[in-house]
């Protein structure tokens, strides 16, 4: 481990946590791989965090082992470390605070909707409310609600029915809800002026695009889009899953083959993105932790 170490693990962090998930979200590459587009966001936010609170520990234990410290190490240590005790300190009190938000509302909503709602065999499995507008949406948790209203029931067709029931049930199914919540916690973690918004919306999007892919799978891609079409204004309650950062329009133009027509195969796409988030967490590591371990090492066997 070098003097330079803190500094090149605290400007990777700042880069992961602006530029290069703002670099990302202009991709067009997600729209055919969304699961390795997702697992690779996830690697971008966690080797951020890694790389934030490796930039402080570094730090510390190079200024304490240094026999005689310059200032200017002092100055650029000290604010990998300041860096680093905020993010720890912000992540820690996101989790609490974001999940205790979450976990009391959805709470209340499955209350609520398991009071007003009722059963209704056009929709099998899903909790019917009477309310004006149509609208579908999942509750997540442990035990999740499917939720859907009786104008949803009126204006789609059995088939479309099948595929909103089949996209919700896959939100449930996959506990997206728990993704989003860490890219939640994540997102919190950073300072406002370092942090970028782009990883939550674009995770959001995704997992609706991955709940497409199952209700397609299962009903089929054109009664999905006519049922995508004719939600596309839905409302959904604060903390429930339904709707995400990418437009109705975009995704149903998605479900079209066409649009899913390239000269790189997708199988390719999505060996590169794992690939690449691999490399992400795996190398900086390797290149920066194994270092400092050994330092440590040798450190505390000197007499």
């Amino acid at each position: 481990m070098t003097e330079t170490t803190p500094v090149v693990l605290l400007v990777l962090a700042l880069l992961l946590a602006g530029p290069a998930p703002a670099l990302l979200a202009r991709s067009r590459w997600p729209l055919r791989a969304p699961r390795a587009a997702l697992v690779l966001w996830q690697a971008v936010a966690l080797a951020a965090v890694l790389s934030a609170l490796g930039a402080g520990a570094s730090a510390g234990t190079l200024v304490v082992g240094h026999p005689a410290p310059s200032w200017w190490l002092l100055v650029l240590h000290g604010a990998s470390l300041l860096l680093t005790v905020v993010v720890a300190a912000r992540l820690l009190w996101s989790a609490h605070t974001l999940g205790m938000t979450l976990r009391a509302r959805r709470r209340r909503q499955r209350h609520v909707v398991d009071l007003v709602g009722r059963s209704d065999g056009r929709a099998p499995g899903a909790v019917v409310v009477d309310v004006a507008p149509a609208l579908a949406y999942c509750i997540p948790g442990v035990r999740p609600r499917v939720v859907v209203s009786s104008p949803t029931l009126e204006a789609l067709d059995e088939a479309e029915v099948d595929a909103v029931l089949a996209h919700e049930r896959a939100h449930a199914r996959a506990r997206h809800d728990l993704v989003l919540e860490g890219f939640g916690v994540l997102h919190n973690a950073f300072p406002r002026l370092v942090r970028s918004s782009v990883a939550l919306d674009s995770a959001s999007g995704l997992v609706e695009m991955l709940a497409d892919d199952a209700a397609r799978r299962r009903s089929g891609a054109v009664p999905l889009a006519r049922a995508l079409a004719r939600l596309a204004h839905a409302p959904v309650p604060a903390g429930a899953l339904g709707s995400g950062a990418v437009t109705p329009a975009v995704r149903i133009r998605r479900l079209a083959p066409s649009s899913m027509e390239s000269r790189i195969p997708v199988g390719l796409i999505a060996a590169v993105a794992y690939t690449v988030a691999a490399a992400l967490v795996v190398v900086p590591t390797v290149a920066v932790a194994a270092p400092w371990l050994a330092a440590l090492t040798r450190a505390a066997q000197l007499p």
